[in-house]
């Protein structure tokens, strides 16, 4: 009797609990995601409406006859690009994709178009990985991503060096969409870890731009990478929050809706510092720049904004329940809305009449907030305790030596298992240092042993 008396309790306290969330999900809105995050400056956004056209050149069989061509064209001289990579000749191993010398702006780009529904060997590409199956640099990384990104680089390596070599004044960019933008990311990272391959290009020099970002990278690589990475996402978007591994999503598309909502169940109750202590939880990757151009309970578009933070805690944990969230993943709406927000920043820099100088000083100082706010970004990850995640050392010396010593990193695989400075070994080693230097004399004091010096 008192078992029967019990369900409707049971009943009440879970329509109640469903209740709640539906309530907490409902009000939840992308704005929500980016409202403490600063406003970003035209200098810093630039790169995003020109990267974003250049991803769809890619999507052209002949740019020298566009038949997609966005208003204003494509940016892009015929003659400056390098070469371009169909299906056929990636075999399916990676997205198509462009490789482009801007002359204009003296950047080499590589730009890898997005995800082809109707192509079996992006779905591959998707569906290779599992919850913790590739390590790299101390982190974890999407499995799929990372072996396209190898093979482009595989395939380029030695026209990208030359040009690299060729152009020493010019950045090397990577930018992608959707699934593209996964590839440009792991191959930044690969870039960057093994430099030497391109004739030992400078980290300042090479940049990536994922827009659309899928989540390819554990948090302390997102945070550490954030100096190279960036991400753009408009709005609702779903893909840079979908925290649902991308296999299971793709096995179960008739019950999508079912399947995101009990992730959205699952990641409302879970909290997020449980969920921040997973080391082989990926990421949206590096310094993030959100597109908010729409505003809860009205309607229509607003002039969009574009704020950015390299966050930490909150970084796209919850999905919005929006019906612009997969318009809002589209490189078509993105880059109409990206080319918006910059007329209007630039726009407001024309009335403020900004001189030359103080231009320059601007876009220095900018530099030198987003270097802080990167180094703040690394210490909040050691707070919250977030695995393999440490901060800069203060001298700049010890923390390399040790990585480059403990890091075995094989070219075919790039992989690498860096262990985070200041260990006990270390400490060790100048303790036994410290031994080895000082004696104590016939009073108990401690002194330079004699036949020591500091020469």
């Amino acid at each position: 009797m008192s078992i029967i008396c019990g369900i409707p309790l049971l009943e009440c306290v879970y329509c109640l609990a469903c209740a709640r969330w539906a309530w907490k999900r409902c009000l939840h809105t992308a704005g929500h995601d980016s409202e403490t995050w600063g406003i970003a400056t035209a200098e810093e956004f630039e790169p995003v409406p020109r990267l974003c056209r250049y991803i769809l050149a890619v999507y052209e069989e002949d740019i020298r006859h566009p038949l997609w061509e966005p208003p204003g064209g494509y940016g892009i001289n015929p003659d400056w690009l390098i070469l371009r990579k169909t299906y056929e000749d990636t075999q399916g191993r990676a997205p198509p994709y462009i490789l482009y010398l801007d002359h204009d702006h003296a950047d080499i780009v590589l730009a890898v178009r997005g995800l082809n529904l109707a192509k079996e060997s992006d779905y591959q590409v998707l569906l290779d990985n599992k919850l913790g199956k590739k390590k790299f640099d101390g982190g974890y990384v999407h499995n799929g991503l990372l072996k396209a990104a190898g093979w482009v680089l595989d395939a380029e390596c030695d026209i990208l060096k030359e040009l690299v070599e060729k152009h020493p004044e010019y950045t090397l960019t990577f930018a992608g969409h959707s699934l593209g933008s996964g590839v440009a990311s792991m191959l930044a990272l690969v870039v960057v870890r093994h430099h030497d391959k391109l004739g030992n290009i400078d980290r300042k020099r090479i940049r990536c731009y994922a827009i659309a970002p899928a989540r390819c990278m554990s948090l302390n690589l997102a945070v550490r990478y954030a100096d190279v990475i960036n991400s753009v996402v408009l709005q609702d978007d779903f893909l840079p929050r979908t925290a649902t591994p991308l296999e299971d999503i793709f096995k179960s598309l008739f019950c999508l809706p079912c399947l995101l909502c009990m992730r959205c169940m699952r990641d409302t109750c879970i909290p997020e510092e449980k969920m921040l202590r997973d080391p082989r939880r990926l990421y949206a990757p590096g310094r993030l720049y959100h597109i908010v151009e729409r505003k809860p309970f009205r309607l229509g578009r607003f002039p969009p904004v574009v704020r950015t933070a390299v966050p930490v805690d909150g970084r796209f944990e919850h999905i919005v329940l929006s019906c612009n969230a997969t318009s809002d993943h589209a490189i078509i709406w993105i880059e109409r809305e990206a080319r918006r927000a910059m007329d209007l920043m630039l726009e407001k820099d024309r009335i403020m009449e900004i001189p030359a100088k103080q231009r320059m000083e601007r876009q220095e100082t900018l530099a030198r907030e987003h270097s802080e706010e990167h180094k703040a970004a690394l210490q909040r990850a050691v707070t919250l305790s977030v695995p393999y995640a440490y901060s800069p050392s203060r001298y700049g010396t010890f923390d390399e030596l040790e990585d480059g010593e403990n890091s075995h990193t094989s070219s075919g695989d790039a992989e690498s298992s860096a262990r985070p400075p200041g260990k006990s070994k270390n400490k060790e080693s100048w303790n036994e240092l410290i031994e080895r230097l000082l004696e104590r004399d016939e009073s108990g004091h401690t002194v330079l042993k004699k036949s020591h010096s500091f020469d």
